[in-house]
């Protein structure tokens, strides 16, 4: 969706169902990109982390199916432009030569950008769902938000604790 398209909007509803068509094309486009970061990587702890990462997307496709359910609606993907940009930038860093231990540095800059702008899709999702009383639907994006969050903390981690340093002596 662009920010400032043309959509209207009837309800706040209406502008949740639009959000979660968009999570779920970044969604399936993660699904598509994480298995490359993990190829890419050098760090043993970096490509596990992007593994273990792959797997949790694909639930959270499966929460967002569930979600749509919930509102009646079938499961449909609004092109998330903000996610190919960020993909984009993902696959320069896939594709970029030099020292592995930098590399892996610019992987994970990568991929806490792409964690970074989730939390924002997700919290502002689960904040419509609760305003339209949709608690339900407001438990399953939590569940996703909170594993984003984890996902950019183990992130943070692996870099601080090795590939940092190690892009430092580089």
């Amino acid at each position: 969706m662009g920010l400032f398209s043309t959509t209207e909007f009837q309800s706040l509803e209406c502008l949740l169902v639009e959000q979660l068509q968009d999570l779920y094309d970044a969604e399936h486009r993660l699904v598509d990109a994480l298995p490359k970061m993990a190829d890419a990587a050098s760090s043993p702890q970096l490509k596990q982390a992007f593994e273990s990462h792959l797997e949790e997307t694909k639930g959270q496709v499966n929460r967002l199916e569930q979600a749509f359910a919930l509102l009646d609606n079938s499961a449909k993907r609004e092109s998330c432009e903000a996610m190919k940009g960020l993909v984009k930038e993902g696959e320069a860093m896939i594709q970029a030569k030099g020292d592995p231990a930098i590399k892996d540095a610019a992987l994970i800059a990568a991929a806490q950008r792409v964690e970074h702008y989730e939390m924002a899709g997700y919290g502002s999702a689960r904040n419509f769902a609760q305003r339209c009383g949709r608690q339900d639907v407001a438990d399953l994006l939590q569940q996703t938000l909170q594993e984003e969050g984890d996902a950019d903390k183990k992130l943070t981690h692996i870099a601080e604790s090795s590939v940092n340093a190690a892009a430092s002596h580089a």
